[in-house]
Order: structure tokens, then sequence, then C-alpha cells
């Protein structure tokens, strides 16, 4: 089995600073529409990728919404670079008088 990295707050289309509130109605919006009892019939015909992002919305919802496992997550979570690190280093130079 394939383990692979998402991004939790895409799943729901939130950002990192969402509220409690933002969360639960962005994650009871998607319930309703990936839901195999309230999706459309054109989506129960591609039913392996709606149950996938059924499952992404479940475990986003169930680790964000616990405070102390949202800010693990929000410790480990690997944000994509754009171009290459730069390393900045920060010198104090103290002078010795004679």
């Amino acid at each position: 089995m394939k383990h692979e990295q998402i991004d939790l707050y895409a799943v729901l289309g939130l950002t990192p600073q969402a509220t409690q509130a933002q969360l639960r109605h962005a994650y009871r919006a998607l319930l309703r529409q990936h839901h195999p009892d309230t999706r459309a019939a054109e989506q129960d015909q591609s039913g392996a990728s709606t149950d996938a992002a059924l499952q992404n919305v479940l475990t986003a919802y169930e680790v964000l919404r616990d405070t102390a496992r949202r800010a693990d997550y929000d410790r480990r979570r690997v944000l994509p670079r754009s171009g290459p690190r730069k390393r900045t280093f920060a010198f104090t130079v103290a002078t010795l008088a004679p």
C-alpha cells in the first residue's frame, strides 16, 4: 500500500488559519457532496474516486478538529517549496578591547 502525503487543509478547501467553525462548515458541505446517500447520480458512476475523496475528507476532519492533533499536524506539515532554498546566517561579532 502506497502512503501518499496529502494537505489536509487543501482537502477541505481551507487555509491553516481556519477557525473550528469554518472547519466544521467545510467538512459538512463536502460530506454531503461525497456521501453515497446524497451524491448525484453522475458521481455514482465514478464511485471509487468519490469514495477516495470521501475518505480524505473524513481523515482531514478527524485530524484537524482535535486541537492537539491539529497542532501536531501543523508542526510536521511539509510545505511545497518554490525554487532553491536560501540559507541565511546571522553573526554577532564582538570586538575585544586591548
